[in-house]
Parts: C-alpha cells; structure tokens; sequence
C-alpha cells in the first residue's frame, strides 16, 4: 500500500484539537490498514517520530431518510502520539 492511500484525512473536532495539545494526533485510515502502516506513513509524510498508535473501529449510525432506515458507513480511526516536543506543522497553521 501507498503511504498517501494509508492516511485518508485528518479528524478535526473539538476533542482531538484538546487531544493535539497533548501531542497525540487522529486521522481516518484505509480499512486495511495497521499501527505498523500507520506510523510509517506519519513519519514518512510529516517527518515525525511518532512513538505509538492506537487503532479504533468506528461503526455506521443509524439514519434516516424520509421513509427508509440505513446506516451511515463504518470506517478506521487511529490516534497516533508524537514524540515530546514534535508536531505536525500543517496541523499547526504554519
């Protein structure tokens, strides 16, 4: 796998900007992907060193569209935590 297809996007929210301050970032991941692909393709990409990575499946809401019931996708997340002192400048605004 490419390590521009691991990465999908980064979550912004208001808990992971609190998360952020802790050195710890969160990003959506290809479905397929693990904690190993997952830090290789920060450090690549940002050069970081990130120094841990926790995975976590994120399951479909349920919906609703007028008269049908669904669900929304499910997808991958990962919360992957920086070495003290490091960030992501394109995080940052810089």
């Amino acid at each position: 796998m490419q390590y521009e297809s691991i990465l999908i996007e980064p979550v912004l929210s208001e808990k992971t900007n609190l998360l952020r301050e802790e050195g710890k970032y969160v990003f959506r991941v290809d479905h397929r992907s693990n904690k190993t692909q997952v830090m290789e393709a920060v450090r690549r990409l940002f050069n970081v060193h990130p120094v841990s990575c926790t995975i976590i499946n994120v399951k479909g809401k349920p919906k609703r569209l007028r008269y049908r019931s669904g669900y929304t996708s499910s997808w991958k997340k990962a919360v992957v935590s920086l070495a003290k002192g490091e960030t992501i400048k394109v995080f940052e605004g810089v």
